[in-house]
């Protein structure tokens, strides 16, 4: 383990020495006393010890406390969260690494453990999270009890290259000896536009530290009927169309990270489809670069023929195409609701001179392409 304790979670000898810590840390314990202003610090850390009590491991850590928050999220803002499991063969004895589109921060992995604890899975996901979103020492130490392992950004070419060897290679352990599930995005960062693509490099990434196939790697579809960002990607959209130059700052990123949390959200559906190691050997044969070319495109394909689809996707193709070749699959009512809800969201951009015609055709083709990929997909 020594050559990964740089970047992986917490193991279960670690979790109650990294709670004490956690207690101890002045910044956390500011954050508590907002949650619940009217308890002395001795009561509260008190009451959160006395909920440790029994916690040995980061999967005890996620049960919990991390389940109940993220079943509350999910009656509270989703009209519900459902799983459709695709898995061949259906040995739930199996770990995985699910490859998936990326609809949020914090929620695609969180909403996963919750599917996959309620439909038997032994164990949840190991997920790698960021470091640049590390900004506190009890950020740090909160996400490594959860399951997360640690992924570095701003290096240099040479940096970069030892960084995802490293990463590589912990997540085959990950799966081959520690028995746990991955979790982790198609792509760096999110499909701004809801057209969701593999980047060869991920693939390549995983390959670095072993063959694919012991990844037992699956196309997991996330869909949202409502994105909550919806609003924010189509602002940065226009702030990078009138200035190529225009950056996010950290402020941008945590408000990013709030409202997809406590936006609403609509229905939410996963799919896994079947295990890429049922088709990856008919590829084998290919040139290394063709190889990782074709597995992100069949991949692509199984991500895109998983979508779940509701009337706004229906709605927002019709709208940009001008006609209505899609409307038995809504109704008149769909559509005002839908108008309804797009005019809310236009309303929270705040931009110098705001572009409404543009934005509105951002947002809806974010609602567009998962059908358009869907119909690609099938044919």
């Amino acid at each position: 383990m020594n050559e990964f304790d740089e970047i992986r979670p917490y193991e279960a000898g670690e979790m109650q020495q990294a709670f004490n810590d956690l207690l101890n840390d002045r910044q956390f314990s500011i954050i508590m006393k907002g949650f619940v202003p009217w308890l002395p610090k001795g009561l509260r850390n008190g009451l959160l010890r006395l909920a440790f009590t029994g916690v040995k491991t980061p999967l005890d850590f996620q049960k919990r406390f991390m389940k109940p928050v993220v079943k509350w999220i999910i009656r509270k803002h989703t009209d519900g969260c459902t799983f459709e499991d695709k898995l061949l063969p259906a040995d739930k004895s199996l770990r995985y690494t699910f490859l998936s589109n990326h609809r949020d921060i914090v929620l695609d992995s969180a909403f996963l453990d919750v599917m996959l604890v309620n439909n038997g899975y032994p164990t949840t996901v190991e997920i790698g999270i960021g470091d640049n979103l590390l900004i506190y020492p009890w950020i740090k130490r909160l996400v490594r009890m959860n399951k997360a392992f640690t992924v570095r950004r701003g290096l240099t070419a040479h940096e970069m290259m030892r960084s995802s060897q490293l990463m590589s290679s912990y997540i085959h352990y990950a799966v081959t000896q520690k028995k746990e599930n991955i979790w982790i995005a198609q792509r760096e960062g999110r499909a701004k536009d809801s057209d969701d693509r593999t980047q060869d490099s991920v693939l390549k990434m995983l390959a670095m530290g072993g063959d694919l196939r012991e990844l037992n790697i699956v196309p997991l579809t996330i869909s949202y009927e409502f994105d909550p960002c919806d609003y924010l990607k189509a602002q940065e959209m226009q702030q990078k169309r009138d200035n190529p130059a225009f950056k996010k700052s950290k402020q941008d990123d945590l408000d990013n990270m709030k409202t997809g949390i406590f936006g609403y959200k609509g229905r939410v559906h996963y799919c896994c489809a079947a295990p890429a190691n049922t088709w990856i050997d008919e590829l084998a044969e290919l040139p290394r670069n063709d190889f990782f070319k074709a597995v992100s495109q069949r991949i692509d394909r199984e991500l895109h023929r998983n979508y779940r689809l509701y009337p706004c996707n229906y709605i927002a193709l019709d709208e940009l195409n001008g006609n209505q070749y899609n409307a038995a699959h809504y109704t008149t009512a769909d559509k005002q609701c839908f108008e309804k809800y797009l005019a809310g969201q236009l309303a929270k951009i705040i931009v110098p001179n705001k572009d409404e015609a543009f934005l509105r055709e951002r947002m809806l083709t974010m609602y567009a392409n998962p059908l358009r990929n869907k119909v690609k997909s099938e044919e």
